[in-house]
This record gives structure tokens, C-alpha cells and sequence, in this order.
């Protein structure tokens, strides 16, 4: 795979087109379900090798060297995509008449609060937690401990959607993992993507004990709202982020209160300590609104990063033109902008900036959603590695541009970064 460029790119990939299928519980034909995958990787590679060819493309995205792999992860992509929409199946059109209900009357209230043009004043700031449970846990040679609280987290009087919310009662207690050190060192709080929240895959997808052993950090790992633990006791199709879009408003905000509120307890056990965030997917979103939020970060690592829920949910929802669900979607556009990082002005210091992206990724569009917030950012340090969006964990790129992105922004010391190559798999 291509290391990441540190540099700003200079020439563009091949714009990808949305996925035409139709959507789960149409009447698409199962097998043309089953193959449509094949079917937009291939074209895919198609594009970028005349991309390639051709020399063609406008923007600061590279060029994707069409390879195999390439054409690989593109694939892994869409695979993963058709598992979500089997998984988290759309509602028939008539259960969208809630949705939209809701969707009006959240607009009308956001804004009569003028939260439509001031989107900071959406986002309540939480105080540090107090009833803290911290409990440890010893495996062959190493513990780590997991942290637990009440979120305390309420949407605002009278929000729409909030007594469904506050309804789900996995999400009312937040949890982290905590690697630490007994002496005080720099904190990394990594933000887990969809899918995530267990203890087992974040520390090995973040690489959390080679940051910890290895880097001489702390990290702290939380579960976002429905997640994990969070996610136990849910009605069916009740998802974090899903197709209900006030639950996706709810749950956006709960996990930047949630992760304040982990930031405040650090800042308590540990007064002046330098915190950094590093994030996949998901986690990426909500930490480009922490770092909008929190003025006092040193760092932020925005991996594979979303910048605008709606337009990703609706780019991914595979309906037709005529169905009348694709109204929701144009309702909802002034909410997603409401709770866009791209609406908000970054606090993370300038050269404490940086995102990652996969020219081949599928899901996070890389022009669409990734290039925006890259812009909106003032064109910070960014790494284009060569694959799609479940291709980090096992990009070495990524791995390394992780690590220089944190001695750069002086949370780890170089000497501390000069680990050997082995230990990357850690």
C-alpha cells in the first residue's frame, strides 16, 4: 500500500458513485441484491483505472493507483455496506410519517433557539462526573480498569424525540476502559467507530496497549450511546447512527456530552494533563465536534471521518428516486448541518490537526464527506492511504502516520515514537 502523504495532495481521485441497489425491504430481487456489490466495486475499478490512465482529476484528492488490492478493499466495502442494510433493515414508507413529524417540528424548535445559526449553543457543556466506579482487571501480566458513570445526559425540554431517547436505558451509564501509568503521562482518548464499543476489538483496532506500553501513554477508551454494553435492551431497529434521525440528533449529542464528561474526570484525577483524541468512522465525527467544542486539546486524529450524518445515511440508504422516504432526507438537511462539524470552528491548535482517509472508501466518501471537513479545517496535515474504509486497521501507513501525527503534535516525544516496526501489530 502507498504511505499517507503529509503533504497537501495535489490531483484527484475518481469521483465514486452512490450505490444504485434498491433498498432492503423493497421488492429488489435477492440475488441482484446479492451480486450489486460485485457489480459498484467493479465499477469502481473500472473508473479509476481511466482515472488513471487518463491522468484526470480535479481537487486535491490523489489519484488511486487502480491495483488489485485496490479493487480488493473497494469490494470489502461494499460487502460491508449490504451486511448494515440487512442488518439495520429501512422501515416501510408509512413508518417514515413519524420520522418526518419529528424532523419538522425539531427544525422549528432549533430554530426558534437560533441554534440553526449558532450550532455550539446545541451542545450542552457537562460538569465531571462524581459517582465514578473505577474497577481492575488482571490478565497474565497486565491490567487495565474500566471506568463507569451516570451520563447524566438529557436532551433539552421539549426536544422532539427525547422521551424515546431517555426511554433506552443502556445508554443512561457511560463506560470506558482505561490503560494507565501510576506516575501522570499524556492521555490519548480514542473514539470508536460503528459496530465497536467492545473491549476486545477497540484495543486491537486502536493498537491501545502499543500506546500504552510502548508510547508511554495513557489512553481512555468510552462506548458511545448504543454501543457495547449500551446497546443491550434495545427495541428492534433502535441504532446509533440509523435511520430515525432524531435518535442519530440524540445520540450525536450524548456522545460528545459522554466524552466531555471522560475528558472532565481526566482533568480531575490528572490537573494540566495534555489530552489528545484519536477516532475511526464514527468516533472521527464525533471527535471533529469534541475538538470544536474543547479548547484546551492538544491533539485530534480523525480517522476515516464522516462530516455530515445525514448526507452519509442518505447517500447509503439505496432508494429510489421516486420514493417518497428520499423526502426525509431534504427535511432533515438543516438538522445534519446543525450538528456538522463543518458548522462549528475548530479549537485543537493548528499544528495538533490531522485526518487519514482511504482513496478507496466506500463508505466515508473521500470527496464528498472526508475533503469538506479537510478544507473546513484549514487544510491540516492528511494522510490518503491506499485502501477503503475498513482498510486501516491493517494499513502499516496508517500506523505510522498515527504515530508521527502524535510526536508532531508533541503528546509523544520522538524518542518515545522510535519503537520498533514489530511492535505496530501490538
Amino acid at each position: 500500500m502507498a504511505s499517507p502523504q503529509t503533504a497537501a495532495p495535489q490531483t484527484a481521485a475518481p469521483q465514486t458513485a452512490s450505490p444504485q441497489s434498491k433498498s432492503t425491504g423493497s421488492s429488489a430481487n435477492p440475488l441482484a441484491t446479492l451480486v450489486s456489490p460485485f457489480a459498484r466495486a467493479g465499477s469502481y475499478y473500472a473508473r479509476a483505472w481511466g482515472a488513471f490512465l487518463g491522468g484526470s482529476g480535479a481537487g486535491d484528492l490523489p489519484v488511486a493507483r487502480p491495483t488489485l488490492s485496490l479493487a480488493s478493499h473497494a469490494l470489502r466495502d461494499e460487502l460491508v455496506l449490504l451486511g448494515l442494510l440487512w442488518r439495520r433493515p429501512l422501515s416501510d414508507p408509512q413508518a417514515y410519517d413519524r420520522i418526518n413529524a419529528e424532523i419538522t417540528e425539531a427544525v422549528e424548535f432549533y430554530r426558534e433557539r437560533g441554534w440553526l445559526d449558532d450550532p455550539e449553543g446545541f451542545f450542552t457543556a457537562p460538569t465531571a462526573p462524581e459517582d465514578v466506579s473505577i474497577r481492575s482487571y488482571t490478565k497474565g501480566n497486565r491490567t487495565h480498569e474500566r471506568l463507569s458513570f451516570e451520563s447524566g445526559y438529557a436532551p433539552h425540554p421539549d426536544e422532539p424525540g427525547a422521551q424515546r431517547w431517555l426511554s433506552y436505558t443502556g445508554n443512561h451509564r457511560e463506560y470506558a476502559l482505561i490503560l494507565r501509568h501510576r506516575e501522570p503521562r499524556p492521555w490519548l482518548v480514542c473514539v470508536h467507530g460503528t459496530e465497536m464499543g467492545r473491549a476486545g476489538l477497540d484495543l486491537t483496532l486502536f493498537r491501545a496497549w502499543h500506546m500504552h506500553e510502548d508510547l508511554g501513554l495513557n489512553v481512555a477508551l468510552p462506548v458511545l450511546p448504543m454501543h457495547g454494553p449500551r446497546g443491550r435492551g434495545l427495541p428492534k431497529g433502535a441504532v446509533f447512527p440509523g435511520e430515525d434521525v432524531m435518535d442519530d440528533v440524540h445520540g450525536t449529542a450524548q456522545a460528545v456530552w459522554d466524552v466531555r464528561r471522560v475528558l472532565a474526570w481526566i482533568r480531575a484525577e490528572q490537573p494540566g494533563a495534555r489530552i489528545g483524541l484519536n477516532s475511526i468512522s464514527l468516533g472521527g465525527y464525533v471527535a471533529s465536534l469534541l475538538a470544536s467544542l474543547d479548547d484546551d486539546l492538544t491533539c485530534a486524529i480523525l480517522g476515516v471521518p464522516p462530516s455530515n450524518l445525514v448526507e452519509l445515511l442518505g447517500r447509503h440508504s439505496n432508494l429510489p428516486r421516486d420514493d417518497p422516504r428520499r423526502r426525509t432526507v431534504e427535511l432533515a438537511r438543516p438538522i445534519g448541518a446543525m450538528i456538522s462539524p463543518l458548522s462549528l470552528q475548530p479549537k485543537v491548535p493548528p499544528q495538533g490537526r490531522f485526518i487519514y482517509a482511504g482513496l478507496a472508501d466506500r463508505i466515508v466518501h473521500p470527496r464528498q464527506q472526508v475533503l469538506q471537513l479537510w478544507n473546513h479545517w484549514g487544510r491540516p496535515d492528511v494522510g490518503w492511504y491506499h485502501g477503503g474504509h475498513t482498510g486501516f486497521f491493517e494499513a502499516r501507513p496508517v500506523q505510522r502516520y498515527v504515530e508521527t501525527a502524535l510526536i508532531k503534535s508533541g503528546l509523544v516525544t520522538a524518542e518515545q515514537g522510535k519503537v520498533d516496526g514489530t511492535s505496530a501489530g501490538r
